[in-house]
């Protein structure tokens, strides 16, 4: 009987449910990002790659607050940088296993997020975008509320430059691409959202490249099963100068030892 660890083991490798596949969630501060991914992927086993969880934790560590002040001074900003090395390393681990990921950031650097999606799917990975949306108001007054909160011109400048994107996100996305209107989103939005995600994320894996990653993956534990599975053979051991032999009596193996 396969142990708790092996059995997770078996579902976060080559049997991960969201094996290739990887979400681009994207949209300004305060647009509701973390609340909306929660209500639209939960309970798929998608791996969330966020730095500012991690951002976040570190301030505290250094005894930050994520007030503004905290943010943007020179320790904050350095920590800053530390949370995203952490952040990248941890995504890379799950990209090691070609896991299922929902990459969190707010959108507003188009050629880098496009970039990245290129590169996945060169990895044989599904890539698709959630677009939170929101009005310039609600993101103020959803901002104001949140605990580490950013600068009014800070979330305006932000909210313009995701904005500038969104059509081009659409473009390049295609009918992957999903935009939540978040200014006043009820149920009824959340439960289409997330029958339209969980599509995506149990379509069959079809991709070339990935079908071929995921055949090579599976030989190489059929190796180690077989490898781990071969009987060792008693034999005569030379640095004792002692024989082992085997005699069946009685339906049972015994072994005994004896001196030459």
């Amino acid at each position: 009987m396969k142990s708790l660890k092996q059995f997770w083991e078996l579902r976060e490798g080559l049997y991960d449910p969201g094996i290739f596949k990887a979400i681009f969630l994207a949209g300004g501060p305060g647009s509701g990002k973390s609340y909306v991914v929660k209500r639209t992927t939960g309970g798929m086993g998608l791996k969330v790659v966020n730095s500012d969880d991690v951002y976040e934790k570190m301030l505290s560590d250094v005894g930050l607050d994520t007030t503004p002040e905290d943010i943007y001074s020179d320790l904050g900003q350095s920590t800053r940088e530390k949370a995203k090395g952490v952040t990248k390393r941890m995504q890379g681990n799950y990209l090691a296993g070609r896991l299922g990921i929902i990459i969190d950031g707010t959108g507003k650097d188009y050629d880098k997020i496009t970039a990245q999606a290129d590169k996945l799917k060169k990895l044989g990975y599904d890539v698709s975008m959630i677009f939170v949306d929101t009005s310039l108001d609600t993101a103020q007054e959803q901002n104001r509320k949140r605990k580490r909160t950013l600068l009014d011109d800070e979330v305006e400048k932000m909210w313009n430059d995701v904005q500038k994107n969104k059509n081009r996100f659409a473009a390049y996305f295609g009918s992957d691409y999903i935009r939540v209107e978040n200014n006043m989103a009820g149920e009824d939005v959340f439960a289409k959202v997330w029958k339209r995600v969980r599509a995506m994320v149990s379509k069959k894996v079809s991709n070339p490249i990935a079908k071929a990653w995921m055949s090579a993956e599976l030989q190489k534990k059929k190796s180690s099963s077989s490898v781990s599975a071969t009987p060792v053979s008693i034999q005569q051991s030379k640095s004792s100068g002692r024989r082992v032999s085997d005699k069946m009596s009685g339906g049972s193996t015994s072994v005994r030892v004896r001196k030459n």
